[in-house]
């Protein structure tokens, strides 16, 4: 993922959801998803293409990649600009990546005019993005803990100090604690633990890499 000046954390849609916004008698539907390559992307826009196949446009827009890469958007038939791009905006604005947007389209009858447009496409989006459920991808390190059943509790102690919760235990002969923690950490958690259990625990880091922050 290359060095680690470039982990920042960045936001991602956990579930998708969907809205629906009316102007002048226009129906918006908002579909978003969670997508990490453009196959997933373009299979969740056909998929709704489907889905709404009597819509007069299905415009869209995705974000792929931590440092977005990958930006894209379509206004399929609204006038350039009014309905792709504002789609895309909201995504970025946002800070959400790896994520798509389909914002489908029934005519009304009344034209809303360019800048009308771009207010229902802006909306239908943000509303979409609040009917998903939205987290933080954080830049850090996977630590992983063997010990004996005896330090088992002071461990688990230190790292609910921190606030830390563990993604897994196994317990074996002995006991594999598995977490992360942010970047600034490691050094101060490697450290507690090694104090706490006498340098007896076999610790490992591996990293810097992204985990899912509750």
């Amino acid at each position: 993922m290359g060095s680690d000046h470039f982990f920042e954390p960045y936001k991602i849609i956990e579930y998708g959801g969907s809205a629906e916004i009316e102007e002048k008698k226009s129906r918006f539907i908002a579909h978003t998803a969670a997508a990490d390559t453009e196959e997933a992307a373009a299979a969740f826009i056909e998929s709704i293409r489907k889905k709404y196949w009597d819509a007069r446009h299905n415009c869209y827009a995705y974000i792929l990649g931590e440092q977005a890469q990958t930006m894209r958007y379509s206004d399929d038939g609204e006038p350039s600009g009014t309905a792709g791009r504002p789609i895309l905006e909201v995504l970025d604005g946002a800070g959400i990546r790896d994520a798509v947007i389909v914002v489908t389209r029934y005519f009304g009858g009344t034209l809303l005019g360019t800048g009308g447009l771009v207010r229902a496409y802006t909306q239908a989006a943000q509303a979409g993005l609040a009917a998903s459920r939205v987290c933080t991808r954080e830049p850090g390190y996977e630590i992983t803990i063997v010990t004996d059943y005896n330090s088992i509790g002071r461990i688990q102690y230190l790292i609910g100090a921190r606030g830390v919760r563990a993604d897994s235990t196994d317990y074996g002969e002995q006991v594999t604690v598995r977490l992360h923690v942010p970047r600034g950490e490691k050094e101060a958690v490697i450290n507690e633990i090694t104090e706490a259990t006498a340098g007896r625990a076999g610790i490992e880091a591996r990293g810097p890499l992204y985990y899912k922050r509750e």
